[in-house]
Formats: C-alpha cells, sequence, structure tokens
C-alpha cells in the first residue's frame, strides 16, 4: 500500500506492506515480503526518487518474514527484496529522509528489505513489536534449543532477543513510543507518532547511517570498523 500525504507542511510517501489473502504465491498472504511485495517497493520508492522534490519516505513495518517457498527461490526473492532495499537505499542517499516506524513485527530478511534502510527508525513501545533475524521456534530449531532455552538465553545476549529495549540497546532505534492503543489508535496516540515524524525528519543532517554505532552494545562494531580502516 503507498500513499501521499501531508506531514508537517510537507509532501511525504508512505509505504506498507499488508496482508493480502488473495496474494497469487500463498507464502506472501500474511503481510510477508515476497516477490511482488519485493518488487512493488522497490517501483514505489523509485517513483518518489522520480519526482526529485527530495519528499520524505515513512515505510510503517510490520512484516513477520520474508516469503520462504521454492517458487520464490527459483523466481529470485534475493533480487527482489534487493531491489527494494536498494531503492531505499538510493533515496536516503539522495536525499530524501526515510524514517522507518516500527507498529509491529520487523523480522528477517523483510525488515532488512522495508524499512532498515531508514535514516530514522522509531518504535512504539508494545509487547507485539519485535525484531529479530528469526522467528522464535526458527530460531530454536537453527540453535538446537527450545523456544524456553532461547528466551533464557535471550535475557542475557541483547542480540538474541526480541524485545523492543534489546534492540535499543544496539543503538539502532532514534526513539521509542508508548501509546495508549496500538491496535486503534486514539487521536492522541496519532498526533504523537505524528509529532515525532515530523521530529526525525528535522534531525536528519547526513545521508548515511554512523549515527546507529555509538551505543555500548555495539562497541565492537567500532572496533572492527577502525581497524578495518588502519
Amino acid at each position: 500500500k503507498v500513499a501521499d500525504g501531508v506531514l508537517g507542511e510537507q509532501p511525504v510517501r508512505y509505504i506498507a506492506v499488508v496482508t493480502d489473502a488473495q496474494n497469487r504465491f500463498p507464502r506472501a498472504r500474511n503481510g510477508e515480503v515476497g516477490l511482488l511485495e519485493g518488487w512493488g517497493l522497490a517501483k514505489a520508492v523509485d517513483e518518489a526518487i522520480a519526482r526529485g522534490d527530495k519528499r520524505p519516505i515513512i515505510a510503517i513495518v510490520d512484516v513477520p518474514s520474508q516469503a520462504y517457498g521454492r517458487r520464490e527461490e527459483a523466481l529470485g526473492i534475493h533480487q527482489a527484496l534487493a531491489a527494494a532495499a536498494d531503492s531505499y537505499a538510493r533515496a536516503r542517499l539522495a536525499g530524501h529522509p526515510v524514517i522507518a516506524l516500527l507498529v509491529g513485527k520487523a523480522m528477517s530478511g523483510a525488515f532488512l528489505a522495508h524499512g532498515y534502510q531508514a535514516n530514522r527508525l522509531i518504535a512504539l513501545r508494545d509487547p507485539g513489536v519485535m525484531v529479530h533475524a528469526m522467528g522464535k521456534a526458527s530460531a530454536a530449531r537453527v540453535t538446537l534449543r527450545s523456544v524456553e532455552e532461547l528466551e533464557a538465553l535471550a535475557a542475557s545476549v541483547p542480540p538474541m532477543a526480541y524485545d523492543i529495549d534489546s534492540y535499543a540497546s544496539l543503538g539502532l532505534l532514534w526513539e521509542t513510543l508508548s501509546v495508549s492503543q496500538i491496535e486503534q489508535p486514539t487521536p492522541e496516540d496519532v498526533a504523537q507518532v505524528s509529532d515525532c515524524l515530523v521530529s526525525a525528519i528535522k534531525d536528519i543532517a547526513s545521508t548515511d547511517l554512523s549515527g546507529r554505532l555509538g551505543a555500548t552494545n555495539r562497541a565492537a562494531s567500532s572496533h572492527v570498523r577502525q581497524l578495518l580502516r588502519e
């Protein structure tokens, strides 16, 4: 879904991947980012770039996964999702303020394709808002643990956790917001989020993502980058 609107007296483009019960690819009917979604995201962002007005792009993120399936792999889901990530990155580097608003799950390659290239990441504070490379059941299988064991491990290893506070400790979130009704937001909730989006757009001073590297739990990342430069 794509909508052009006005935010803080300037034109913006909102982009969201939504559930589609009639999707011709069955693995992409519950909000997953599949072939059509990847290419669709790329097209929506490229249209905004082509307008030449540097309008902000707001990615509304609630994606449970990329669409896993033999057909998706055979038909190049890696290329479709790469196209989406590339378009977001090109928009950011061309001077479009790109904001990702996390309102639900931000999982795996779906988040990398839709939202992760943003200048600023904003998340609503709610148990249903989660960020991770894998769903819990999948991560448990890969690590040969039960879900309960995985949750116990996540309590002491922030990158293994799913909750927003652990993700924020990695320095990747610009802001977290508490709203009163996340499923059916009140006018006050909408106004609060809109004000935060306006502030985020005004806060963007560069086209790179260097602002993500300052957190304590990213110290190793900063050290590796320093050694690579040397």
